[in-house]
């Protein structure tokens, strides 16, 4: 209903334009908004303000004007004037009822599909020298359901995880990884078993024998090189790496898949082309023996320029060198209009050098969008970054598995005669849903407290809250299942079935705002809101015991649309839903 408010202003617009009351080159990004009190109607503008200056006219003056051109519509009952200028639009209750009509027999709930665009999001991207830990959690699960949502719009999305599978750390690991196989098969099976236990005793072998360092800096060489046997011993320590990062995937719900890997190694080949290009710009310089660009727009405090070091005194290339060539990929091969990159804020400063060079070298198209997605971090209850008790970081894997043992406990004090497979299937269900759910439905700029008390709460904004919810509405239909709805239609007639109808038209503006800027807590906030609103509708507006027979199919109808609503919502979190709880 928003858009079709926005597109009579843009009529009117231009209708005024064409009278000559305001010039025929003024832009103006019409902007409608939902009102908070619906005595002032159900969606607003401020137009009139915006153009007064344009019109050289009043702005209440205006906001008449604009009123006497609007374009005639069945969808809207009234328009007022309000405070300085404001434009308040009533929506008709039979043009919201048939909107919902056709959003519960549509497959994307009535939502208008914007234009297609393809779209690549970068994101999880783990260190393959290492476990996922807990910094991995927000980067994947906010990732992931910006990339649902856009594919459910209708976007060509591409996923990428950008996998640390190279660098000078490999050849440590690989030295460790030989030297472990020439004493025991079996032996090094098992220490690659537990990656950061494997990382530390590497480590500790190239602090403490030379030959172990020699022999490791020498296998960097080699694998840079392609040599046959060290990219053999590389491959295999990759795919032990990979599985465990494809075991938290499964147990995330995560859309990512093995073939969405294009990790720093990809993009080896290009690096020194790279350094190439840029150097026949004239943008490189040398800098202690490196070489290095400095951008005008990138200064220190102190007014220093600020470098972007593409290739080191010793020939090695950096993160910036690398993702030069993953946007010059995505610009030519894959032929991006944006790239999202859900990576922590704390390099923001990397990618605003890095986008500006892409552009400026001309690596990637001047229309494709760049944009830089950052997310704060998990916090403990003391407000520090999340660790165990001993200081260590938190492997995901621990605190997935802790999540689900107290779940567990939670759904049983709940049903202490459920039996045990149903009990564990469910609380698998409620624990990773309540890790996801507590991270997404924060904003994804800023900092939050990881509570396993608050997120397992089934009171406010949580999963288990949203599950429950979920369940109570399809608890409805256990009930109705020989009712016919076949030929039933929605009828507006109680304020709580106006008040359920409008926040189920909701759900459109809704998913696009989200993935306009990647922010699923919008998402979250919006199916909190709604699970409200059905709460309230079902206790003023009896479904099943209606007063009549045209009221319990409409009621039924609504419910449904609602049902419907949070279990499509819940999937673009990557959140699955229960029958039972």
């Amino acid at each position: 209903m928003k858009s079709h408010i926005q597109s009579l202003l843009e009529q009117t617009l231009d209708s005024l334009k064409q009278q000559g009351i305001i010039p025929a080159d003024f832009t103006a990004r019409i902007q409608v908004d939902r009102t908070k009190d619906k005595s002032h109607g159900d969606l607003a503008t401020n137009l009139a303000m915006m153009l007064t200056k344009a019109a050289g006219m009043k702005p209440r003056d205006l906001a008449q004007l604009i009123i006497d051109n609007l374009p005639e519509s069945s969808h809207v009952a009234k328009v007022e004037i309000a405070g300085p200028g404001f434009i308040n639009f009533f929506i008709d209750d039979n043009a919201l009822a048939s909107q919902l009509q056709v959003a519960l027999e549509d497959e994307h709930l009535g939502i208008q599909l914007p234009q297609q665009q393809t779209i690549v999001v970068d994101y999880s991207s783990p260190n393959l020298a290492k476990e996922m830990h807990v910094g991995h959690l927000r980067s994947t699960i906010i990732g992931d359901s910006a990339a649902r949502a856009l594919e459910f719009l209708g976007h060509n999305v591409i996923r990428q995880n950008h996998v640390g599978d190279w660098g000078t750390q490999f050849g440590m690991l690989l030295a460790y990884m030989e030297e472990l196989r020439a004493q025991h098969q079996d032996k090094a099976h098992l220490e690659l078993a537990d990656l950061e236990g494997f990382y530390r005793a590497a480590k500790l072998r190239f602090d403490e024998s030379a030959d172990f360092a020699t022999r490791a800096r020498q296998l960097v060489v080699e694998l840079q090189s392609g040599d046959e046997y060290c990219h053999k011993l590389w491959q295999e320590f990759n795919n032990i790496s990979l599985n465990h990062c494809y075991d938290i995937y499964q147990r995330l719900g995560v859309s990512m898949t093995r073939a969405d890997i294009r990790g720093e190694s990809s993009y080896n080949d290009d690096l020194p082309q790279v350094v190439t290009d840029l150097d026949k710009l004239g943008l490189l310089s040398e800098s202690n023996g490196a070489k290095v660009v400095f951008q005008n727009e990138f200064k220190t405090k102190e007014g220093e320029p600020l470098p972007v070091i593409i290739q080191k005194a010793d020939g090695g290339y950096l993160y910036a060198t690398t993702d030069l060539a993953a946007m010059r990929y995505r610009s030519n091969i894959l032929h991006a209009d944006r790239v999202l990159y859900f990576v922590d804020l704390r390099q923001a400063l990397h990618f605003q050098q890095v986008f500006n060079l892409a552009k400026t070298a001309n690596f990637v198209s001047k229309e494709m969008s760049l944009e830089h997605l950052g997310f704060g971090t998990m916090n403990g209850e003391d407000g520090r970054p999340f660790k165990t008790r001993s200081g260590g970081v938190v492997k995901l894997v621990d605190l997935l598995d802790e999540a689900v043992v107290r779940a567990t406990e939670l759904v049983r004090s709940k049903n202490p005669d459920m039996d045990e497979a149903e009990l564990e299937s469910i609380a698998k269900v409620v624990g990773i849903a309540s890790v996801k759910y507590a991270d997404l439905s924060k904003n994804r700029a800023s900092d939050y407290i990881f509570s396993f008390e608050q997120m397992l709460s089934f009171e406010g904004n949580t999963a288990p809250y949203l599950l429950y919810a979920y369940t109570r509405v399809a608890g409805i239909f256990k009930r109705a299942a020989d009712i016919d709805l076949s030929n039933a239609k929605i009828v507006l007639e109680h304020d709580k079935e106006k008040e359920l109808g409008s926040k189920l038209a909701q759900f459109g503006e809704t998913v696009n705002r989200m993935v306009a800027k990647g922010q699923p807590h919008v998402l979250c906030a919006y199916l909190f809101e709604l699970a409200g609103a059905f709460s309230s509708f079902y206790e003023a507006c009896p479904v099943l015991a209606a007063e009549t027979e045209e009221q319990k199919l409409s009621r039924l109808l609504l419910a449904k649309l609602t049902a419907k609503t949070l279990k499509q919502g819940l999937t673009l979190l990557g959140i699955e839903t229960l029958e039972r709880m």
